[in-house]
């Protein structure tokens, strides 16, 4: 059975909760995801938003500050907010990825390897040292650097300390991750600050099965992207008996497990905001099924820096960022495809309900911007402005008509 990109993007809406905001709690949300990606702290908040109807902030920060959910670095050597059983028996799968980037890992181009600059170093003792140290309290980077080069005062203090956050399963402790707090980010071993051992033999077969329900149908290529383990073609092979197996219009060989949901193509998707960071589009050696041909962002983009992403019919079709000042909050969105006027008012729409999240008590201001369609265009922007009282301002214009 051939399954088109329409197709795909459907089934990974849907088992990513993005075609209906579901009802079950964010540590279920957390789970069925394998992760969300988190190395931008806020990101998960947006991500779970976007997901779970009347989401609140504090139903992930209690998940945090209660020890529930951490965050590691997990799959593909980036940092994952995850529930606390599956910190445990997802990092043992991934240590070798770690271990393995630590033998190439310099810190900076042109410098030598942190390998090279621990050369004849016992390895075991600077591990042990480490641990004992961040067991003692929670630890940054910078913390740990002078101690680590008080008991190898020859060496360079940088490869010590990354060969501890290297080895060791060490989480980002609160307040770092907690919506409202900043804080830079301290260590502390997983399974001291939980309480529980490392779980599991280190297979990769069942983190293999939870993606695939995840995030399938998906290739072998797909799986490497999302995750970064290597060998995994004969862990597929191994599983072959247990999953069911499509095409893609390319001629790809798709894996999924047996149940996993394929809704029809011609679902309605409504516009989901994204965060900077999201496995959604992170996940795929392909990222035709959530992005266009013809998405392109603009030279002349008035967004800068970092920024989340818009879905409009269940593909990439925006960008936003919301800047703060004077108790206002305004939401900038700009399309990367054209869109059509309903698609643009549903798209300002959902933006309101976002800076509601983000901002309950500034004033919000919402404008969208649609995408030229030549250099030389014109270019549509819708905007709506909602004071605290609710009522609402909208006007159209012409940039350049």
């Amino acid at each position: 059975m051939i399954l088109s990109r329409r197709a795909l993007n459907r089934a990974l809406l849907e088992r990513q909760l993005l075609l209906a905001r579901s009802r079950v709690t964010a540590q279920d949300v957390i789970e069925r995801l394998v992760g969300m990606q988190a190395q931008v702290p806020l990101d998960p908040y947006i991500g779970l938003w976007t997901r779970i109807a009347d989401f609140q902030t504090d139903d992930l920060a209690k998940l945090i500050t209660d020890r529930r959910a951490v965050r590691i670095g997990l799959m593909r050597g980036t940092v994952h907010l995850v529930t606390a059983r599956d910190a445990l028996a997802i990092r043992p799968v991934v240590q070798p990825l770690y271990e393995r980037t630590f033998v190439s890992a310099r810190g900076d181009v042109g410098v030598p390897t942190f390998t090279s600059r621990l050369a004849g170093v016992d390895l075991k003792a600077v591990l042990a040292v480490g641990r004992k140290l961040v067991d003692e309290t929670p630890r940054s980077a910078a913390e740990l650097r002078p101690l680590l080069k008080k008991r190898w005062p020859e060496r360079d203090a940088d490869a010590l300390a990354a060969a501890v956050h290297f080895h060791l399963p060490l989480v980002q402790v609160p307040p770092r991750g907690v919506w409202g707090k900043t804080a830079q980010p301290r260590h502390a071993l997983l399974q001291t600050w939980l309480g529980r051992e490392l779980a599991g033999d280190g297979s990769p077969d069942k983190l293999m099965l939870r993606y695939l329900r995840a995030f399938g149908p998906a290739t072998v290529a797909d799986a490497r992207t999302w995750s970064r383990l290597t060998g995994l073609r004969e862990v597929f092979e191994r599983l072959r008996p247990r999953l069911r197996t499509f095409s893609d219009e390319k001629g790809r060989e798709l894996f999924d497990v047996q149940d996993g949901a394929l809704p029809d193509p011609e679902t309605p998707a409504p516009p989901r905001f994204l965060p900077e960071y999201d496995n959604v589009f992170l996940s795929h050696d392909d990222r035709s099924r959530i992005a266009r041909d013809d998405f392109r962002l603009s030279r002349s983009s008035s967004i800068e820096g970092t920024f989340g992403t818009v879905l409009v019919d269940g593909f990439i079709a925006a960008i936003w960022k919301i800047s703060r000042k004077k108790g206002e909050a305004m939401l900038r969105i700009e399309s990367v495809v054209p869109l059509g006027r309903r698609d643009m008012d549903a798209v300002a729409h959902e933006g309101e309900r976002l800076l509601t999240f983000t901002d309950p008590d500034a004033s919000h201001t919402v404008s969208v911007a649609q995408a030229t369609k030549s250099a030389a265009g014109p270019r549509g922007t819708r905007s709506r402005t909602t004071g605290t009282s609710g009522a609402t301002l909208e006007s159209v214009k012409k940039k350049g008509a």
